[in-house]
């Protein structure tokens, strides 16, 4: 088996090779003064088995995935098994207005038209805003969803301590987290909202009680923080001893990992590595911000067969 990444997912190519045992993939890549890229497989594809571990956090990445993607089959390869740590636009998985555009449909059919080899080709999916998202895939595309729950549950209860409230930021997480509360033996709570006069979401109540408690609040994702930081806002007007959070997938777009440390509303955030900005992130927050690996949950989609 031989694995490549495309360049933002460069991170973890040394560690998921190391996991998988396979072999390192190597691409030669060039940009031209027009902004087009150029790539060239520099290891042999054809006959082989091979993985490609890349995210679609924005347009740039998404075609690079998928020109990586058609490259390896039309090179040859034998089977092939994308690795999306991260699928952007997931937020957009249905159409509230009309006319609004199902992006979470559209990416899942661009990637369902990559050519496929001997075999179908398997897609590993990570942490799914919505789970409805891997049955959008078409065609000769096997989608495997699969949890980050080892790692993510390991984080909350470091973080929580001893009888600590397991939290989200609205009612739409409120089934998962409540699910992880009852295997870690902890109560769970989720935030009512509103749309306040001004259009901009406002919490109206919680629904259990944090009185001189612990809450770590879990959102698969975090971006700008704004919903974060209303939850964790309302968590510390019912008194609420210490607000932590953790998250799968730590965007955290230019500046708001600085905003959400300069609220005072967070302790400590801990996310895992699933996104590239999770690391820039790190580096600016310093030990507010830890990043967990999921190199493991990966590697064991990828040398399990069985979904």
């Amino acid at each position: 088996m031989i694995l490549w990444t495309t360049e933002p997912y460069d991170y973890m190519r040394d560690d998921l090779v190391k996991a998988t045992c396979a072999q390192a993939g190597e691409i030669e890549r060039k940009t031209f003064a027009d902004g087009e890229k150029y790539h060239r497989f520099a290891s042999p594809v054809d006959g082989q088995e091979v993985v490609l571990v890349g995210g679609t956090g924005c347009d740039a990445q998404t075609l690079e995935l998928f020109d990586l993607a058609c490259g390896l089959v039309q090179a040859g390869a034998r089977a092939l098994t994308l690795v999306l740590p991260y699928l952007g636009y997931a937020t957009m998985d249905r159409a509230v207005k009309p006319g609004e555009v199902v992006k979470a449909k559209t990416r899942a059919r661009l990637l369902s038209a990559i050519p496929h080899g001997v075999q179908a080709n398997r897609i590993v999916l990570l942490d799914l805003h919505a789970e409805g998202i891997q049955y959008y895939f078409e065609g000769a595309s096997h989608p495997v969803h699969v949890y980050a729950k080892p790692v993510v549950s390991k984080a909350i209860t470091e973080l929580g301590g001893d009888g600590f409230v397991l939290a989200c930021t609205d009612a739409g997480r409120a089934k998962w987290v409540e699910s992880l509360a009852n295997e870690l033996g902890v109560d769970a709570s989720f935030v009512f909202k509103r749309r306040g006069a001004d259009g901009q979401p406002e919490a109206t109540g919680i629904n259990a009680d944090v009185q001189d408690k612990n809450v770590v609040i879990y959102d698969d994702m975090v971006r700008s923080g704004d919903s974060l930081l209303i939850a964790a806002k309302a968590y510390r007007d019912a008194g609420a001893r210490a607000v932590s959070a953790v998250t799968t997938h730590g965007v955290f777009p230019t500046g708001s990992i600085g905003k959400i440390a300069a609220s005072g509303l967070i302790d400590r955030i801990v996310c895992t590595d699933s996104h590239p900005g999770a690391l820039k992130a790190a580096q600016e927050a310093g030990g507010f911000l830890a990043v967990r690996s999921v190199v493991p949950v990966l590697a064991e989609a990828v040398t399990c067969k069985k979904s």
